[in-house]
């Protein structure tokens, strides 16, 4: 009875080191993820201005006047930022670029064309989120 029990033990033990295996390795993927295949844009706002518009609303009660004036203002600092960031886009990109050969040069014939693809979908959605951040908060 008692081997048996240690058996359970052990392998309950060896589930949870495997799940905790997957989670870690799941958060881990992600972070590197974000840091090589291509940094968030730093002009995508850490609190987009459609949701500080509509929060200082609700919490300030600014009446519908104040509302576009603060649109205009979040329009025009969000300008700014673009602004500010624009110059490096471009080296941003060489970067990018440079990293996706490097690890094109390690891999085998076969795993290739699935980067490709992948490399394809990280720019397709870094696509979308620039064409999302375009529309006018007042849009939105």
């Amino acid at each position: 009875m008692s081997n048996a029990k240690g058996r359970l033990e052990a392998a309950v033990l060896v589930g949870v080191v495997f799940l905790l295996g997957i989670l870690l390795g799941g958060v881990a993927n992600h972070l590197w993820g974000e840091r090589v295949w291509g940094m968030p844009n730093e002009t995508k706002a850490i609190f987009p201005a459609s949701r500080l518009n509509d929060e200082l609303t609700q919490e300030l009660q600014l009446t519908p006047d104040q509302q576009k004036q603060l649109r205009a203002i979040t329009s025009e600092t969000q300008a700014k930022w673009r602004a500010l960031y624009a110059p490096l886009e471009g080296r941003r990109s060489e970067i990018r670029e440079q990293s996706h050969e490097q690890i094109r040069a390690i891999l085998t014939p076969e795993q290739q064309p699935k980067f490709d693809a992948f490399i394809e979908r990280l720019a397709q959605q870094r696509k979308q989120e620039a064409a999302h951040q375009a529309i006018p908060s007042a849009a939105r």
